[in-house]
């Protein structure tokens, strides 16, 4: 039986009908914000040879979390690029639309230095600071990257072909953004793409069958054939594997031919891509394409080589972009939300878990300028850190690039089902995370490509090595691993690559912290990544971890 009370209680008082609409417990926007406010990049910067370039990096990094630049990212990937294979009266033109944000951030990318510009500048650590304006622009959005990488890592390609550079690199290294397909000669300012890929063979270009047919004339050959994944194809020359009756050679093809005519480069369809939105991806069709030999006939892998060290490196500081991005959204997120009583932030599991986060986001933020500082002087003539530039970054690729994914979930989970929703700008990052691992070689690939290394070229394991000595002593634990990865080298085949290399990268993230990071960061990070004191999901840093010291540096005031 229902007990009915002796009086009713007092009905509430009538509500406005705005009240249900008044929004609390929600952060507010998160910009303007500073995406240079990272003591790990702006320390990793100074210690690889670019402090003159702080100023920049820093007004760079305001630009970048700025509510317009973040409005730029956000309508670039909104609105994306459209195919145009013939003009009103039928004549084939084959041109991708961009939205204007798309155009803003490639101005502001290629002004500041993001393309190639560095090989043009003489100051050491002028591709470190390229790096680092990288790690701080790329929290605008990740796609209109691809361009600048390409851009950056053609030129020293292009150098095996010196009448060839001496025309485009200028043009290629220049700050000037100049859209639209026109005689690259008499453009301010150039863009390149690669076209390396084909259907039937993916990463193993040597089984491409485009055919490169000389025409008489030193140098130039014609194209027949069809590309599987060319990304950026509006640039205005592009990179591209053929057979030639040498071999597989490596050819220059300008979108545009000296005598203004288009060269034949048919778009056949862009790629219906499941993140990276923002840029177009094509598979272009060669029909009697004019293209220009670049290095000699047969070594067109050997000519890429270092174009793929550049890119691969790229690839490293997208993925740490993208955790330190993701790692600010969700501290900013815990900062202002509240649940069960207390702040998120207040919330000692949640406390765990993002100084978790914080972790890895500065063992990839910091390995990635090593990787840069390595570039720069290799590319200076030191032959010890061309050596672990060789080795270091296919570890870098590998693993920085794998973790992404998993971080970026995690991050996204800290915002709840907020989050999951198209607007919080989460999900766009969640899928733009397994690009990254994917691109210029899978996991596989730079797995494999680290055995290869060991095996050909042995002063590649002395350099990493001799890397790893410069923290002996200072934690037991990196210590063990050390030694335990020597004698891991002698034992590993093929099916083992991928547990080499992933030990590998943890050795070299636990000695660069432990060198240069404060105590808890690094303690933290020997402990649970080396020590084992950690479990198979971020959130599980051991009892007595420096947690709040690890908040403090990688999201300063969020306790």
């Amino acid at each position: 039986m229902v007990s009915i009370p002796a009086q009713s209680p007092a009905p509430s008082p009538p509500q406005p009908p705005s009240a249900t609409h008044d929004v609390t417990n929600q952060p507010p926007p998160l910009a303007p914000y500073d995406a240079s406010d990272d003591p790990a990049l702006l320390e990793g910067l100074r210690r690889e040879g670019a402090g003159w370039a702080e100023d920049g990096v820093r007004r760079l990094g305001a630009r970048a979390g700025s509510a317009e630049a973040q409005e730029w990212g956000e309508l670039a990937n909104r609105y994306e690029p459209v195919l145009r294979t013939h003009d009103r009266y039928g004549h084939r033109v084959d041109e991708v639309e961009f939205h204007p944000s798309w155009h803003h951030l490639m101005r502001t990318a290629v002004a500041e230095g993001l393309a190639g510009a560095p090989w043009a500048d003489e100051r050491p650590g002028a591709h470190v600071a390229r790096t680092a304006g990288g790690l701080v622009w790329g929290h605008t959005e990740a796609g209109h990257g691809c361009p600048t990488s390409m851009t950056y890592a053609a030129v020293p390609a292009l150098r095996a072909q010196p009448d060839l550079a001496k025309v485009y690199e200028p043009l290629l290294t220049s700050r000037e953004y100049d859209p639209g397909l026109r005689v690259p000669a008499e453009k301010p300012g150039l863009l390149a793409g690669m076209g390396m890929t084909e259907k039937q063979g993916g990463s193993d270009v040597r089984t491409n069958t485009t055919a490169a047919t000389p025409t008489g004339e030193p140098g130039v050959y014609t194209l027949h054939g069809h590309k599987w994944f060319t990304s950026a194809p509006m640039c205005d020359v592009f990179l591209v594997l053929a057979q030639a009756p040498g071999g597989l050679s490596c050819f220059l093809v300008p979108r545009v031919l000296p005598d203004g005519s288009r060269n034949t480069f048919r778009i056949q369809r862009l790629k219906d891509k499941l993140g990276n939105r923002s840029n177009a991806s094509s598979e272009p069709e060669f029909d009697r394409t004019v293209a220009w030999l670049v290095g000699p006939e047969g070594r067109g892998v050997k000519t890429i080589i270092e174009m793929v060290n550049c890119t691969r490196l790229d690839c490293v500081m997208s993925s740490a972009t993208l955790m330190r991005k993701t790692l600010v959204e969700a501290g900013h997120h815990a900062r202002y939300r509240s649940a069960f009583g207390a702040r998120l932030i207040d919330q000692p599991l949640m406390r765990n878990v993002l100084a978790d986060l914080a972790l890895e986001s500065e063992a990839a933020t910091t390995l990635t300028l090593r990787l840069a500082g390595a570039a720069d002087r290799a590319v200076r003539g030191d032959a010890g850190e061309r050596a672990f530039r060789r080795i270091a970054t296919a570890v870098g690729k590998y693993w920085v690039t794998k973790r992404g994914p998993a971080f970026t979930a995690e991050a996204l989970e800290c915002l709840g089902g907020n989050g999951y929703v198209e607007d919080s700008g989460m999900p766009r990052h969640y899928r733009e995370a397994p690009l990254l691992s994917i691109w210029e070689g899978s996991g596989n690939v730079n797995a494999l490509d680290v055995l290869r290394a060991l095996g050909r070229e042995p002063d590649t394991a002395e350099a990493l090595f001799a890397e790893l000595a410069l923290a002996r002593g200072a934690d037991a634990r990196l210590d063990a691993a050390v030694a335990a990865l020597r004698d891991q080298l002698a034992e590993t085949q093929q099916s083992g690559a991928r547990r080499l290399v992933e030990r590998m990268a943890l050795a070299l993230q636990a000695s660069l912290l432990v060198r240069h990071a404060p105590h808890p960061v690094a303690d933290a990070f020997c402990a649970s990544r080396l020590g084992g004191d950690w479990g198979h999901s971020f959130g599980t840093l051991p009892a007595g971890a420096g947690l709040d010291a690890i908040l403090e540096r990688a999201l300063p005031g969020l306790n």
